[in-house]
């Protein structure tokens, strides 16, 4: 069991400056966390990290991280402590309330204003906390929308890496203390005032699914319009906020946007989200992710990076399938778009949000009957071809030559079927017009040869009948 004593406190501000060098039993004590505990906190800036891990040491009288690791080792419940102090749970309802006055002014009404009337908003709160923030958030789009229709349409996800910061926050009950960041006029229509505190809305709070998540690690939640993550990147290192912000990007649509905290900024040479209030740190997709973005999702150690050719190899057909002069498009076996390139998206007008509809939805479906499309993806790897395909739009009339090809695997497994469509030009289709023609004419032309010879024919037999008939009437008379 570890000694205790009374830190000295240079010693704490020694080994907090010291951040440059690896302290190898600092390291133990985060591989013990990461293996043992589930908490990986090797993403964590040293400095900030160090300085809080020495605050607990400090409040139990222990000056060495091997004797602060037995200590955990021997007492279960200071696992729980340690977290609670590390993650930093500091948050509040309305945080920084400009920044919430200019989202619900001007970014809410613009996402509400790119849905239909019925289709869901999908909103996520990464790095929760205590469930401040994405309260915040319901009460802002309550009153942009109504509750009824907030109810129907608002899904909110909510997560955090500290699983007892959640309990408190699906527990949705606050002090007095707590809620002195809402008007009175919000707080008297979201909350109920009981012995334990003042308690959320309890159908709202239902629309919410809380889940523990490390932004580091875990997969983002996909097609969100509003992602909220603040004060959070500001304890992560370099490496781990690229990864995080590739991720944040992965999670938006295209129309979707980001809510940073006051003290984090995107600093970072290749910047894939651009500023649409960067006093407020709102944000929205700049540019495409490319391949040293998607490495950063699934960080690898240096020399697995170097030798991994699949992923290498992926991106270069993934960029050649994207910025192809033909529309692509990839279908999975269960006839459900799967992927479209930049020329697809503009010819048939596909968004992101058509991912996965079925292929009989989707407009491009009235070129090819879904039972034609359907032989083509059960032919097993054969290529099947339709040509000169009309297609209408208020351009003109556009043709194509549509090839559909099969995918299995090599024990003959259906993957789906890739679609290329091959546009004609004028000439193109001119010289097709011309040739079809051509043979038409000579088609006829021997039709009217043939005519012709049996014309021929019967004008010998008519002759020949003619004088039969003469010489009847020569011998009747």
């Amino acid at each position: 069991m570890s000694t205790q004593i009374h830190l000295d406190n240079s010693f704490l501000c020694k080994q907090v400056e010291d951040t440059d060098e690896v302290n190898p039993e600092f390291e133990a004590l985060l591989d013990y966390l990461k293996y043992n505990r589930g908490c990986d906190l090797t993403s964590y800036k040293r400095s900030s990290l160090i300085r809080q891990v020495h605050k607990q040491m400090q409040s139990i009288n222990i000056d060495t991280y091997q004797s602060y690791l037995e200590y955990l080792q021997g007492h279960p419940q200071e696992y729980l402590t340690l977290v609670d102090r590390v993650l930093i749970n500091v948050t509040s309802f309305f945080r920084d309330r400009e920044a919430w006055d200019q989202l619900a002014a001007q970014i809410i009404p613009k996402i509400i204003a790119t849905k239909q009337p019925n289709e869901p908003i999908r909103v996520w709160s990464a790095g929760c906390a205590t469930g401040q923030e994405i309260y915040s958030l319901l009460i802002l789009f309550a009153e942009a929308l109504g509750i009824e229709a907030c109810l129907q349409r608002v899904r909110c996800f909510a997560t955090d890496a500290d699983e007892a910061a959640l309990l408190q926050a699906r527990q949705a009950t606050y002090t007095s203390q707590d809620i002195i960041g809402i008007p009175p006029e919000l707080l008297e229509k979201y909350f109920v005032q009981t012995k334990t505190g003042y308690v959320f809305h309890p159908e709202l709070r239902r629309t919410i699914v809380f889940s523990v998540h490390d932004l580091t690690h875990n997969a983002p939640i996909s097609k969100i319009d509003l992602l909220v993550c603040r004060n959070v990147l500001i304890y992560f290192n370099p490496q781990a906020q690229a990864s995080v912000m590739a991720r944040f990007h992965f999670a938006l649509k295209n129309t979707g946007f980001l809510f940073l905290g006051k003290a984090e900024s995107l600093l970072n040479s290749k910047q894939i989200f651009m500023p649409v209030n960067l006093t407020q740190r709102i944000y929205v997709k700049r540019q495409r992710l490319e391949l040293d973005d998607y490495l950063s999702i699934s960080p690898q150690p240096h020399e697995q990076q170097a030798t991994n050719l699949l992923v290498i190899q992926n991106y270069l057909w993934e960029n050649a399938f994207e910025t192809s002069s033909c529309a692509h498009l990839a279908i999975d076996a269960n006839s459900c778009l799967l992927y479209f390139n930049q020329q697809a998206r503009t010819l048939f007008g596909l968004s992101y949000d058509d991912w996965k509809r079925p292929f009989q939805e989707l407009e491009l479906a009235k070129l090819i009957s879904f039972n034609t499309f359907i032989k083509a993806l059960r032919s097993r790897g054969k290529l099947t071809v339709l040509k000169n395909v009309e297609w209408t739009t208020q351009e003109g009339i556009k043709h194509f030559d549509i090839e559909i090809s099969s995918v299995v695997t090599t024990s003959k497994h259906l993957l789906g079927a890739t679609l290329t469509f091959i546009e004609k030009n004028d000439y193109q289709q001119l010289n097709e017009e011309l040739e079809s023609t051509r043979l038409e004419l000579a088609r006829v032309s021997k039709i009217l040869e043939k005519t012709k010879s049996e014309l021929s024919i019967a004008y010998k037999e008519l002759e020949s009948a003619h004088k039969e008939l003469e010489i009847v009437e020569a011998f009747c008379m």
